[in-house]
């Protein structure tokens, strides 16, 4: 995967290094604002994104992205993702405040005063986004590859030392990000992303529900977000009855999947409820052969989701 970070202080101009960067190599650009509208393609205008997802949402939008193209990236927080990847290149630029102030004075047509509590307030609202965002006001430099100083080097010069890095790195000649890669990167963004019940904004989940655990709630989350039709406990199947035909006991399994006529029942309980449950889901496929039902443990659903896809294993149920 060909994937360039770029960012840095305010006032360095990083955002123009970008642009140059993806333009020398053809490179898709992503910025802030292109990255807004993805989102919203994805999740919909509605659907507030709060500041403990956005790194989630960030993860799932480029890794997608990185399937299709070789990517520079000019937003705000991106070195955090992608982490221990051999085809990414995360590039810092820095410059003095004076340069800075200068680079705003030029920018924004203002005079020094102006300039500098302008830059005063960008690093203000920059630090306070970080801390919302990431957990902490800064960013070590450990977290790049590069960092470069712009004090005396125009955007074409930082350029051309951020090419010669990224063939230096063989960024191209790895290759697009795998589809393997890409669906271990949707899990662990989509698991996430569930907690907060984001999902698609075409996501095809029926009514909302109650549910009685909140493992329930987060495997509905991810239905909606693989598309894939859900009901709640709509149904209950009598297992039991006294010798006056009254019913003792009946099972009623957690989610019907209309489009695959199936029936899951989650089990993530304690052992003995356990061997209750897979007693009952033994009287159902005895008392009612014609009903598909398939019982999920918490780390069989995890693996499944990792490893095949959702909608993939469920259609071979």
């Amino acid at each position: 995967m060909g994937l360039i970070t770029i960012s840095g202080q305010p006032g360095c101009r990083y955002d123009e290094v970008a642009r140059l960067t993806a333009q020398r190599l053809g490179f898709e650009l992503v910025t802030g604002s292109s990255l807004h509208s993805l989102i919203e393609q994805e999740f919909g205008q509605a659907t507030p994104i709060s500041d403990k997802a956005y790194r989630h949402v960030l993860l799932s939008i480029l890794a997608r992205l990185a399937t299709e193209h070789h990517l520079v990236v000019s937003v705000f927080g991106v070195e955090h993702i992608f982490q221990n990847f051999l085809g990414v290149l995360r590039v810092y630029v820095v410059a003095p405040e004076f340069r800075r102030i200068g680079t705003l004075m030029l920018d924004r047509r203002l005079d020094r005063p102006s300039a500098k509590r302008l830059l005063r307030q960008m690093e203000r609202e920059e630090s306070e986004e970080r801390r919302r965002k990431f957990g902490r006001a800064t960013v070590p430099s450990h977290a790049f590859d590069i960092v470069l100083n712009s004090e005396f080097l125009e955007s074409d010069q930082l350029t051309d030392l951020i090419e010669a890095a990224a063939r230096a790195r063989s960024l191209v000649e790895q290759g697009l990000l795998s589809s393997a890669a890409d669906a271990q990167l949707q899990f662990q963004a989509r698991l996430q992303l569930s907690r907060y019940g984001i999902m698609p904004a075409d996501a095809v989940s029926l009514k909302r529900s109650n549910f009685s655990h909140p493992s329930e709630e987060i495997f509905a989350n991810l239905l909606d977000f693989y598309r894939v039709a859900w009901e709640y406990e709509p149904r209950s199947f009598p297992v039991k009855w006294d010798k006056d035909g009254r019913v003792l006991e009946a099972f009623t399994p957690d989610f019907y999947l209309p489009e695959f006529d199936l029936y899951v029942e989650l089990t993530t309980m304690k052992q003995p409820l356990v061997t209750k449950k897979n007693r009952k889901v033994k009287l159902l496929r005895e008392i009612y052969p014609e009903i598909n039902i398939q019982v999920f443990y918490q780390k069989d659903f995890q693996n499944l989701i990792f490893k095949y896809g959702l909608t993939e294993r469920l259609a071979r149920v």
